[in-house]
């Protein structure tokens, strides 16, 4: 089991003593930072107070508390607490009747059911708080960036020292200075990130960035990049301009040269100052600092000459061992490279490989796999892929059809097994036991993280001595800082570990893996798949971190806003049929004037037995979405553009289910990480006749999750639509697999595309067989192998505390066709009931209402109180409640079609805020009786959602006014 974060639990970084809020002012010797550099010693005084001190000592500090006193700062801070006190107010009894009627019509919304079940198992609602309640208080240096706004502009890579960040992008390097700007406000400008820390940034577009390591001695960073490039920055940035309008300096390189044809993979610093760097092929080059240090010594005018005179300068220092008969050991790709100061040698690793070389004479020293076996100077074979071809003296046999399935059977299916196998690990051989993180700690020992979660411990002679694992997913970066190490997962986990390897604490500091891992001005700062950049107290977890969340809490009013939208959210089972323009303005193009968000989901866009096969076909390979789906979106953006702008962020169609959001364009700054999902539930799960398609959006940092569904159709059928729910709020997964795409994991992903076209070919065969028509046992046959491909694809990426990725919204919606029916009563009973407008007594008999009273379905759902007759099933362009079905079955009328939904709160009566921050109420739910398209009504529902928003600029400076003035901290 983990442990979890727990903030009055303290163990001492520096002394491995007991907790002590104020340390004495023992000085630490030499601190490494884990950026390849043999000059990281930083002598300072460790008590909490020391950094402030020593930034008013030298002026920063009295810029850093004018920032904090910045007008700008002090409006939002006093509008915030104004709107707070307008909430506190509206929200409290009122004195008179006069007023308390005013408050209702203020606060009104439609009257609800809610459901039983809720608050529990996966229906518990997520934890929320002003400060996150389940890890230490961070500081957003970067608060995580809508997906959509960094195309091409993600970061990858991140180095501190004790005075500045540094990130690497795919485009361009940022720098941030930790001494004046970690606690300001952000940036301004067109371009700016307004919540993000004011940053520099460098001038020229460059490759993308994939390593970095830093000489704080040399006031050099060194960065290696895609396109085989190496480039040395000046420390801190110089250049041109002026933090004006977009506060961001501009900056450029002092050299740069072409050390490889290929990626820079990995670059780290000697302790004799040497700059080695590694790539693909086991390519390592030395670059010696004495040629470094005469470049930079020449004049700007002069770069060309000094970038090729250090180009020049290196040497290849395995060309000194190819004829010792390793040669075989060192080609693979050099993904890491370290130094280790205090046996002055230089760790180079592939994922399933060590070479140990000495710094000073770049002499090969050992060559080790990951289970530290020695390789004895006999070509060691490749970890990975091996297949066996098949023996040539084998005679083939001629046989029919029906032969080769039965005599195929248990090969075609134990291939798939074998296969699948293989996609959970992501790559053929032992995949789990790749070493994707390297850090050498303070008492001259290596530490490696594999893609197991397994971490490994190595003496300075590369002998392995110790394993230990507390976590299930890959480990992704390390680093390490006095006497602790930090570990950094792909589930977004932290944990702290001692220099024993014994567990200090665990916490999910991001929503996704964590790249990188670095420390600088006593912060460790991660950065997280999606480009947010967040900083951890070196002494987290202990009692400073409940002394920070005390009083952030406390402050919640002054950095917290409250936004408020309506969402639009639609459902219509189209019958197959297509909508008039008229019915759609019906239907949506009034109500959508006043939404900020509209979604919509139909049901029955096609059907059929052929397009069911066709459909499960495409989803084999990835293809989603019809010519008659892309009608219905078309026809629906039409409708919408004349209400208001709107622009289409995201669709998914299975089948005959299509979901699609539309955003207001003056929204769509805030609202972006849109995902999209599907979950077949027909004829055994496989075919998407029946089901659900989902989409994941990210509205002022909240996720929002839209589902539509249809569920098991018929009377009796109630037990199937229940299990169609929990199926699908427990398989709906928006999540992407990360690290998929590498030539291993390529070879693998064509292996298990032949193997899964064996396995539905059987499939096909054996359902045919047993009396299925030819076309839906086709259909069965490739979405049950889309199934297992797609099984084998999520592995891994599931919720990081096991819950479906549903229970971790802060509001969820679902719209569709239940299918939920009348019960006991019959047809003419229920005709009469609804001339009568008997809506109450109609709904003692609805199965939905019946399940979600007794927590069998919908578990702490709401739904607004039914004022409309019900939607199915009606006669085809027969207008009024005379439509409904006449025909021999006369099936009883039934509201079919709903509209439910959570959001954050546990109880009616909870306000919006951080700790309940989504709050909705319906304003409108009815069925558009005059559409007479299908044999179903549409049905719209109107909400409206208070969002309890940080404003990070703000939270920033806080969190910086709670150090410089607590003692304590």
């Amino acid at each position: 089991m983990d442990a979890k974060f727990n903030g009055g639990r303290n163990f001492d970084l520096l002394t491995g003593s007991s907790p002590e809020i104020n340390h004495p002012s023992t000085p630490l010797p030499h601190i490494n930072y884990d950026l390849g550099s043999s000059v990281f010693s930083h002598h300072f005084d460790d008590s909490p107070s020391s950094s402030a001190a020593s930034h008013e000592e030298d002026g920063e500090g009295d810029n850093r508390r004018s920032s904090f006193s910045s007008m700008e700062t002090t409006a939002k801070r006093l509008d915030y607490m104004l709107d707070f006190l307008d909430r506190k107010l509206s929200s409290a009894p009122p004195a008179n009747t006069a007023a308390a009627s005013n408050s209702a019509s203020r606060n009104s919304g439609l009257e609800e059911f809610t459901g039983r079940g809720g608050g529990t198992g996966i229906f518990k609602l997520p934890p929320r708080a002003a400060v996150h309640p389940e890890r230490p208080p961070s500081i957003e240096v970067r608060p995580h960036p809508l997906r959509e706004s960094q195309i091409g502009r993600f970061l990858r890579t991140i180095v501190a020292t004790p005075t500045h960040l540094w990130a690497g992008g795919e485009q361009s390097l940022r720098v941030w200075d930790l001494n004046r700007d970690l606690y300001s406000a952000g940036n301004e400008g067109e371009d700016a990130e307004l919540d993000t820390a004011p940053f520099y940034e460098s001038v020229a577009e460059i490759s993308h960035t994939l390593c970095m390591v830093a000489d704080e001695a040399n006031f050099l960073v060194w960065s290696g990049h895609s396109d085989g490039r190496i480039r040395c920055w000046k420390l801190p940035p110089t250049g041109g301009g002026s933090r004006g309008a977009s506060s961001r300096t501009r900056f450029r390189e002092s050299i740069s040269w072409q050390a490889h044809s290929g990626p820079v993979l990995s670059i780290a610093i000697s302790s004799y100052g040497d700059l080695w760097s590694g790539s693909e092929g086991g390519s390592i080059k030395v670059w010696p600092w004495d040629a470094i240090e005469r470049s930079l010594s020449l004049s700007a005018e002069e770069r060309q000459i000094a970038s090729s005179s250090v180009e020049r300068s290196y040497m290849e220092p395995q060309n000194q061992v190819n004829q010792s008969g390793f040669a075989n050991s060192l080609g693979a790709d050099v993904k890491h490279l370290l130094p280790d100061h205090s046996k002055q040698t230089l760790w180079s690793a592939s994922y399933y490989s060590f070479a140990l070389w000495d710094a000073r004479t770049r002499e090969l020293l050992r060559v080790f796999n990951v289970d530290g076996q020695v390789d004895s100077r006999a070509e060691v074979l490749h970890q990975g892929l091996s297949i066996d071809s098949p023996s040539s003296a084998r005679k083939d046999k001629v046989q029919s059809p029906i032969s080769f399935f039965q005599r195929s059977r248990n090969a075609i299916m134990g291939a798939a097994d074998a296969v699948l196998r293989a996609a959970t690990k992501g790559a053929f051989g032992d995949d789990n036991r790749k070493t994707e993180a390297l850090v050498s700690t303070m008492d001259g020992v290596i530490w490696t993280g594999c893609t197991s979660g397994l971490l490994i411990c190595w003496d300075g002679n590369g002998n392995r001595t110790k394993d230990v694992q507390y976590h299930s997913f890959p480990v992704q970066c390390v680093c390490s800082y006095g006497r602790r190490m930090w570990v950094g997962y792909t589930s977004g986990t932290i944990q702290v570990l001692d220099l024993e390897g014994n567990l200090i604490g665990s916490w999910r500091a991001h929503s996704g893996p964590i790249m990188k891992l670095t420390v600088g001005a006593e912060f460790v700062f991660s950065l997280a798949i999606h480009g947010g950049i967040r900083g951890w107290s070196v002494t987290s977890p202990g009692p400073l971190d409940g002394i920070l969340q005390m009083e952030l809490s406390r402050k919640e009013f002054l950095y917290s806003r409250i936004e408020s939208m309506n969402i639009l959210a639609g459902t219509w089972n189209v019958g197959e049929g297509r909508a008039s323009c008229d019915s759609l303005k019906a239907w949506l193009g009034d109500a959508a004037s006043s939404a900020s968000i509209v979604v919509i989901g139909l049901q029955e866009v096609e059907m059929g037995a052929g397009f069911l096969a066709m459909s499960a076909a495409k989803e084999t390979v990835g293809l989603e979405g019809t010519a008659v789906g892309q009608w219905w979106l078309d026809m629906i953006e039409k409708t919408l553009d004349e209400a208001s702008s709107f622009e289409r962020v995201g669709s998914r169609q299975l089948a005959g289910l299509l979901i699609a959001v539309w955003v207001k364009k003056d929204l769509k700054v805030h609202a972006g990480d849109v995902d999209v999902a599907a979950v077949p539930c027909g004829f055994g799960r496989a075919i998407g006749n029946k089901g659900a398609v989902g989409l994941r959006i990210r509205v002022y940092d909240r996720i929002i999750c839209f589902i539509n569904c249809h569920f098991a159709a018929h009377m009796e059928a109630v037990t199937r639509r229940n299990a169609d729910f929990d199926h699908v709020y427990r398989s709906m997964t928006f999540s992407r697999p990360y690290n998929a795409s590498n030539t291993v994991a390529g070879m693998l992903l064509n292996l298990l595309y032949s193997c899964l076209i064996a396995c539905s070919v059987y499939l096909t065969w054996l359902v045919y067989r047993n009396g299925l028509p030819l076309i839906l046992s086709v259909a069965a046959g490739a979405t049950s192998a889309a199934q297992i491909f797609r099984g084998a694809n999520v592995t891994g990426v599931q919720s990081f505390e096991g819950l479906p990725e549903l229970s971790e919204a802060d509001m969820v919606i679902f719209l569709g066709d239940f299918n939920y029916r009348l019960h006991g009563i019959s047809y003419d009973e229920a005709r009469d009931l609804i001339s009568q407008r008997c809506f109450d007594q109609l709904k003692e008999k609805d199965q939905l209402r019946a399940e979600m009273d007794t927590g069998n379905v919908f578990q702490g759902m709401r739904e607004a109180v039914i004022k409309f007759p019900p939607t199915y099933k009606f006669e085809r362009h027969v207008a009024g409640l005379a439509g409904y079905d006449s025909g021999e079955q006369k099936r009883i009328p039934a509201w079919c079609d709903r509209i439910l939904y959570r959001d954050s709160r546990s109880s009616m009566l909870t306000d919006c805020s951080l700790e309940c921050p989504v709050v909705s109420s319906i304003t409108e739910y009815e069925a558009c009786m005059d559409v007479t398209d299908s044999d179903h009504k549409p049905v719209r529902c109107i909400f409206n959602v208070d969002i309890a928003r940080v404003d990070e600029s703000v939270r920033r400076q806080e969190f910086g006014e709670v150090i410089s003035s607590n003692g304590k901290v």
